[in-house]
């Protein structure tokens, strides 16, 4: 769990990203969140798109896969989400959190 100063940190940083993956009207599937997973695995702080024809909303989706796959939600607006897990890797740089 990340404490609002570290949130509003990462939102900080995740505003400058471009959208590393789409989800669209398949929704999520177990494809789709190891997909994410390795996204986290490899970047720490992702952001998404969801796209008009998805039946789901961001800040739906966004609560759904940090909760399946232990993420924290760092910001949902419009149909932008950034989803943020620190990784396990070896010889990684980390994001240092405040």
């Amino acid at each position: 769990m990340i404490t609002t100063k570290q949130r509003a940190q990462l939102r900080a940083l995740g505003n400058a990203l471009t959208p590393a993956m789409q989800i669209g009207k398949d929704g999520l599937g177990e494809n789709s969140l190891v997909s994410i997973e390795q996204l986290l695995q490899a970047r720490e702080l992702v952001k998404f798109k969801v796209l008009n024809n998805c039946d789901s909303d961001a800040k739906t989706l966004a609560n759904e896969i940090a909760a399946r796959i232990g993420a924290d939600v760092v910001q949902a607006i419009g149909n932008i989400f950034i989803l943020y897990k620190k990784s396990t890797k070896k010889g990684f740089k980390h994001i240092q959190l405040v």
